[in-house]
């Protein structure tokens, strides 16, 4: 039984990916409805895909991103609103940031645990509430993130809009901040190759045969210039084969150990709204 195909779910598409009505709707159709697999379908057809896909819904808010005093761990968090109006009040922003505060200094794990946190006797779950009613807009802690490691670095790119947490293996103040915006610019998947899923590297061979086929292109030439594809994926998407955005010369891998030769990335967090 084939998927009944809406007006709305040929839109939600067409937002996601950019490609075009009848390109959404056969897409819809030749995957069944399924969302994912029909922007597969559309990069299968050699379709420049929108890249944030599903993920493009506007959301407003505000992103904090904050260590302990010791840099040896950080928290970043999205607080979200309906409007832009609100999460560019100051009132907002500081609310915010009160709330990352009381995420520090308490030493919280994830949101259950710093929903049931008090400021200044009260929950910060009822603080929500209150400024919920207060604005008249739907209010929550909508994304939170935790790394620990010998040396965290706080990043906050643009007004509140993204924030971004790095782990080294040792203090490198400099180049934790220089990492950290890396990260916020680029969008890696992953620290390296190895940190990358393999079914995702799967997906994307898979995808790069198929548009070499609809080229026209034989399948033993196809499975060779495919190797390239998925090399040149995985040199856009993991953070240490990114060229260097201060100096396009030089890895991230290279930067960092011209920085200090045993340093080490750990983890990363990236936060932003939307």
């Amino acid at each position: 039984m084939s998927a009944t195909i809406t007006a709305a779910d040929i839109n939600k598409l067409r937002q996601a990916t950019g490609a075009g009505m009848m390109d959404c709707r056969k897409a819809l159709t030749e995957s069944n409805g399924d969302f994912e697999a029909a922007i597969d379908w559309l990069r299968k057809q050699g379709q420049k895909v929108a890249a944030k896909r599903s993920d493009r819904e506007a959301k407003e808010g505000v992103v904090i991103a904050k260590t302990t005093a010791d840099n040896k761990s950080g928290i970043v968090l999205c607080i979200s609103c309906e409007t832009d109006f609100v999460s560019k009040n100051a009132d907002f922003v500081a609310f915010a940031q009160s709330i990352a505060d009381a995420a520090i200094t308490n030493n919280v794990a994830n949101v259950e645990a710093l929903n049931e946190v008090t400021i200044n006797g009260a929950k910060v779950a009822d603080m929500i509430n209150d400024k919920l009613a207060a604005i008249g807009e739907k209010i929550e802690i909508q994304k939170f993130e935790r790394v620990d490691a010998p040396y965290v670095a706080s990043y906050i790119h643009g007004a509140y809009r993204m924030g971004v947490l790095v782990g080294m293996s040792a203090e490198a103040a400099e180049a934790g901040k220089d990492v950290a915006m890396q990260i916020a610019a680029m969008n890696p998947l992953a620290i390296d190759e190895t940190s990358i899923d393999a079914a995702t590297i799967a997906r994307e061979r898979e995808i790069a045969i198929e548009q070499i086929k609809a080229e026209g292109k034989p399948a033993e030439m196809a499975e060779k210039i495919a190797v390239g594809k998925v090399n040149k994926f995985l040199k856009d998407n993991t953070l240490l084969a990114q060229p260097f955005v201060k100096d396009n010369g030089k890895s991230v891998a290279e930067y960092l150990k011209s920085v200090n030769a045993d340093l080490k990335l750990t983890e990363f967090k990236r936060v932003a709204l939307g």
